[in-house]
C-alpha cells in the first residue's frame, strides 16, 4: 500500500487507463476507433497522437486485466526505485518505441491497427528487472515463484512466438521491443541502474 502512495505518476496511469479502456469497451466503441493507432492513417491524416492513445485502449476485458495485473506487481515499485519524472519518462517513451517497427511495417496496410498498453507495461518489467534481478513472480496457477530473470527470457520468447500468430489488434511485437526500450531507458534514465543488476551476480565493475 505504501508503495502506491508514493507512487502519484504510476497511480493516475493506472486509473485513467481502466476508466479509459472499460468506458471504450463497453459504452463508446467510436472511442476505442478513434483511439487505436493505425499506421496507415498515422501518417497520411497525421494522427501522431495515437501512438499515445492507443495505449490506453485495450482489445477486451481480458487484455486489460492482464495488462494493468501486471502493471500494479511492478509499475508502483518501479517508480519509487527509478524516479518520478524518470518513470513517467520511460512509460511514454517505451510505449513510443515499441509501437515503431510495426508501424513501418504496415504503413501501407489499410486494415492494421494496434492498441494495448503492452510495449510500455513490458519495459516496466524488464527495468524492475534491473533493480531486482531475482526477485520472484507468481503467475496464476504456477505454485511456486519464478525469478524475474528467467521470466524475462520466457516473456521474451514468447512475444517473438506470438507476434508470428497475431490475429487480433494486440501488437505482440510491441512486447519485445517495449522490453529492450525499458532496459536501454532505465542505464540512460539511472546509470546506477546496471551497477545494481551486475551485483546482484556478484559481479563488481
Amino acid at each position: 500500500m505504501n508503495s502506491i502512495l508514493l507512487s502519484p505518476f504510476a497511480l493516475i496511469i493506472f486509473v485513467i487507463t481502466i476508466i479509459i479502456s472499460l468506458y471504450a469497451l463497453f459504452f463508446d466503441n467510436r472511442l476505442l476507433n478513434s483511439f487505436i493507432l493505425r499506421p496507415y492513417y498515422l501518417f497520411r491524416e497525421k494522427k501522431y497522437y495515437t501512438l499515445i492513445t492507443s495505449g490506453f485502449i485495450h482489445a477486451d476485458l481480458n487484455h486489460l486485466i492482464f495488462n494493468m495485473l501486471t502493471f500494479f506487481f511492478f509499475a508502483f515499485y518501479l517508480e519509487n526505485y527509478i524516479g518520478h519524472w524518470q518513470f513517467v519518462i520511460l512509460y511514454f517513451v517505451s510505449m513510443i518505441v515499441s509501437d515503431l517497427p510495426s508501424v513501418f511495417k504496415n504503413k501501407d496496410n489499410e486494415v492494421y491497427g494496434s492498441l494495448g498498453a503492452s510495449g510500455a507495461i513490458s519495459a516496466v518489467v524488464f527495468s524492475f528487472i534491473l533493480y531486482n534481478p531475482f526477485s520472484k513472480i507468481y503467475i496464476m496457477f504456477i505454485p511456486i515463484g519464478i525469478p524475474a530473470i528467467l521470466y524475462a527470457f520466457c516473456y521474451l520468447a514468447y512475444c517473438i512466438y506470438a507476434s508470428k500468430k497475431q490475429y487480433n489488434n494486440v501488437n505482440h511485437s510491441a512486447h519485445f521491443w517495449g522490453a529492450i526500450s525499458g532496459v536501454v531507458l532505465t542505464i540512460i534514465l539511472d546509470p546506477r541502474s546496471i551497477f545494481i543488476f551486475l551485483q546482484k551476480f556478484n559481479i563488481n565493475l
